[in-house]
Parts: structure tokens; sequence; C-alpha cells
């Protein structure tokens, strides 16, 4: 692996921002509306990347992530709004006042001794930065799945946390039947509710089994996907299309498909 100078290569992509926003006019054209869409497809791609953890793919993504990162910079000194030397020295300052363990500060009797103290610290620096409520700084916009869990980890910061994975279950168990209780009601809104409910106590249960329950399911949705193609092959192979075919004569193909070693 070639040893870049990262300084110098950083230095350049800034060079190459500035020279398409003045002789390019694709993008010249871009504005912080424009490019948001196209961000938040990015970070999508490097998710991906890291799901199957492609490293040629990370650094790809990671590259075009950091390019929109120069871009949004660019456009924040044209419009004397920000510079990418507002948004680094930003960061900087921020990292060194939420570490004092590391860069000194730490209050007396305060003692930072594994990551739950990292963060619960991290949360009480925040809180007194301005931040009004612990649930703050969730993005509306995130994935429900993934807003579920950072929910429940900044509750658990200040404590907010069932004591064990026995409990969290009997959650579970409890929001299913009250599910099926609203199903048999026939209240469509109650049973979206008591559906919203038991998937919230899921990834609870997930948080315990110290397992991400977005990648779970990503992953499940990936196997579906080869599984799902795969029937669509073997029956073509048999010179059938899934249309025509009884649901009997698919979970056949299905079992069968099963059986077979299936690509993570």
């Amino acid at each position: 692996m070639q040893q870049d100078n990262a300084a110098e290569e950083f230095s350049r992509l800034i060079q190459i921002m500035k020279d398409l926003r003045e002789k390019c006019p694709w993008d010249r054209k871009q504005t912080i509306q424009t490019l948001r869409a196209l961000t938040i497809e990015e970070l999508y791609e490097l998710a991906d990347a890291i799901t199957m953890k492609d490293w040629p793919g990370i650094r790809e993504e990671l590259g075009d992530l950091l390019l929109h990162i120069v871009f949004y910079a660019r456009i924040g000194e044209e419009e004397q709004a920000l510079t990418l030397a507002d948004v680094i020295r930003g960061i900087n300052e921020k990292l060194i006042a939420r570490h004092p363990h590391i860069y000194g500060g730490l209050e007396q009797g305060l003692q930072i001794n594994n990551e739950d103290d990292v963060k619960r610290n991290w949360e009480k620096l925040k809180l007194r930065e301005g931040k009004t409520s612990v649930l703050g700084g969730v993005p509306t916009s995130l994935p429900a799945t993934i807003k579920a869990m950072r929910l429940q980890e900044k509750a658990r910061q200040v404590g907010f946390e069932w004591e064990n994975p026995a409990q969290v279950w009997e959650k579970v168990e409890e929001e299913t039947l009250e599910l099926q209780e609203a199903i048999g009601i026939g209240d469509q809104a109650q049973v979206e509710a008591e559906f919203g409910d038991l998937m919230f106590s899921l990834i609870n249960y997930a948080r315990f089994l110290h397992i991400d329950a977005e990648d779970c399911l990503e992953k499940t949705n990936k196997k579906f996907i080869s599984r799902f193609t795969e029937m669509e092959r073997v029956a073509s192979a048999r010179g059938k299309n899934l249309t025509e075919m009884s649901l009997q004569e698919m979970d056949q193909i299905w079992n069968l498909v099963k059986k077979q070693k299936q690509p993570d």
C-alpha cells in the first residue's frame, strides 16, 4: 500500500474543488440543497461497503464522502458562511473538550474507567453546552431502526435502562400479547401502535445481545434477495415462471435453495 502524504493530498483535493467550482458547469451549479440527496446516497454506499467489509469499496466511498465535505465547505466559503478551517477547528475543539480524561480538565472525583463512563460523561458535557434534552442530537431523518437504537443508547447514559436481557424479553412478550389483542379487536391504529412498540422492544433486546438490529435486518434482506433470485433461476431452468407456479411449487424450490450454501 502506497504511503501517501495525507496533508499534501488533502491540499490537492481543496485546489481541485476550487478549480471545479470555477470551471465546471455542473459543479458550479450545485448548492447545499442539491448536494443533500447525493450526500445521503454516498453514505448508504459507504454503509453497503462496510457491511460487505469491502475495503477497496470503503476506500472509494470514503473518498466520495470527503469530496462532499470539501464541496460543502467551499460553498460555505463562497457565501461567507464558514470555511473549511472553521469546520476542522470546530471538530478539533469539540473532541478535546469532550475527552477531558485525555486532554485534561476532568472533574474532581469523576473517573473514566471504561466505554460506558466515556459515554455518560459525553452526554453530561453536551447538556452543559446547551443541549436541552438527553435525546437531543438524534437526527429526525435517521432510519427508524437506527433512530430507535440511538434513542435507547442515549437514555441508557442517564440510567434509564433494564437491568438484564430477561427483563427486556419479558417486555417483548408483553408487547406481542398486546399486538395480538389489538389485532383481535380490529383497531388498525392500535395495531400499528402495538406493532411499533414490539419493534422498539426487539431493538432494545438486540442491544442487550450486543448486536446491531439494523445490520442484522440488512443481512436478512440480502439473504432473502439471494435465495429468491436463486429460486427464480431454478424455476427458469425448469422452464417455469414464478407467476405461473403455485405457492406449494415455489415453497418446494425455496426449501431446496435454503439447503444450499448461500453467501453471507
